[in-house]
């Protein structure tokens, strides 16, 4: 048996699934193996090591069996740092009876700039260029490089994929992505490219499998809610536009972030306020979003569960962006078929998404309350004109099967 690791490194976590390489097992004709490469995955160990760095760090693993059914391991011990972390990992998978060799180790990197417009098999070259980009996504893409360095280093015979969340965006329309800057910016590679498409794409890949006409997924939207928040407009399983652009700074208020606003108001804040570029980065990406205007919490767990108005109206704004910017991608569809959710927030959160419905009754939106409130897969009234679905999302899925994929083994 071979296999597939999957990290998904964050600034103070380390997020791992282990598959089992199914191919030899899987027919590839089947019907209902419509996307062999998703299909030929068994999922057999999932974990992370959270609080690295700090004194709360704490470490998860547990086994995952054919049911889905998953049991907690007590085998790998916490670790200082990302290093450390992957250490252990390492040694745990090389110690365990029956396990098989890597076929490869895939990675979630955000930012793929122009170049990277699917996954690609790393090399150094590759990790020098994919570093150039991480003024563009600062909280996440050095931290997504890290363990590919240092795993090169160590097992220069593993072959490593590189996932991106841009990737799924790569051929939107021109319009969609330009900016209107001068020329010579956008030359430069000041466009939007979106991001969050390792989710996109898993919903893309398996909204067929859920809708009972799977013909009736021409336009769909989108809604990954969590910490971070954006939308993604799908046109015949293409994406057309989304929400995040340059960065994953613009669009919906997030947890700590503040979405879209007026670019003139960056510039009073240095102007005005005589804050540093650094200070305002601080305020929008960890001081804004939930955080900020609740004054309370970046939890929408803890918001939902609170009596003070500063929560309510941190939720109140939440939704309403949402539903302003699912009006505006449905005019980039030119209508909508599907509403989908998902994520921490669009899977969990019954009122944001009760909220979100209410606002978008104009376009023929209608929940069904009770499968809301039991978090159904579809919440949508027998009356609704739009289908309504909450999904949950595998990005460790669609990073692993990329692996396949790119390392030619479906």
């Amino acid at each position: 048996m071979s296999e597939i690791l999957v990290l998904n490194s964050g600034s103070s976590s380390l997020k791992f699934a282990l598959y089992a390489n199914t191919t030899e097992s899987t027919t590839a004709t089947s019907e209902a193996n419509k996307d062999p490469a998703l299909k030929a995955l068994s999922l057999t160990y999932r974990g992370h090591f959270s609080g690295l760095g700090t004194k709360g760090a704490a470490v998860s693993l547990k086994q995952v069996a054919e049911n889905g059914q998953e049991h907690a391991l007590d085998e790998l011990s916490v670790a200082d740092n990302h290093e450390g972390a992957i250490t252990k990992l390492m040694a745990w998978l090389a110690s365990r009876e029956g396990g098989g060799a890597l076929d490869g180790i895939g990675h979630r990197v955000v930012h793929g700039g122009q170049r990277y417009r699917e996954a690609v098999v790393l090399s150094a070259k590759d990790v020098d260029e994919l570093e150039t980009l991480s003024s563009l996504a600062p909280l996440h893409q050095p931290h997504c490089l890290a363990p590919i360095k240092l795993l090169m280093a160590r097992y220069p015979e593993v072959p490593q994929v590189a996932s991106f969340d841009t990737a799924f965006h790569a051929d939107q329309p021109w319009v969609a992505k330009q900016f209107a800057l001068p020329r010579e910016l956008t030359v430069k590679g000041l466009i939007r490219y979106g991001f969050h498409g390792l989710s996109y794409d898993y919903i893309n890949r398996t909204l067929p499998e859920v809708l009972p006409d799977a013909a009736a997924c021409e336009r769909v939207i989108v809604a990954h809610l969590g910490n971070g928040a954006s939308l993604c407009a799908i046109h015949n399983g293409k994406s057309v536009a989304s929400t995040m652009g340059f960065t994953a700074l613009e669009g919906l208020v997030m947890g700590t972030r503040s979405g879209t606003l007026d670019p003139g108001l960056v510039l009073h804040l240095i102007e005005h306020e005589g804050m540093s570029v650094k200070d305002v980065s601080t305020l929008l990406y960890k001081q804004s979003g939930l955080l900020g205007v609740s004054g309370i919490s970046s939890d929408m767990r803890e918001l939902l569960t609170s009596d003070a108005p500063e929560a309510h109206e941190a939720i109140d704004l939440y939704c309403y962006r949402i539903a302003r910017e699912i009006g505006s991608l449905a005019a980039a569809l030119g209508g909508v078929d599907q509403l989908v959710f998902t994520a921490g927030i669009g899977e969990h959160a019954a009122r944001v998404r009760e909220q979100v419905a209410a606002q978008c009754e104009w376009l023929g939106v209608q929940l069904d309350n009770d499968a809301n409130a039991r978090n159904e897969t579809r919440i949508a009234h027998v009356d609704s004109r739009v289908g309504m679905w909450v999904i949950p999302t595998d990005e460790e899925r669609v990073i692993a099967s990329d692996c396949l994929t790119q390392l030619g083994l479906v």
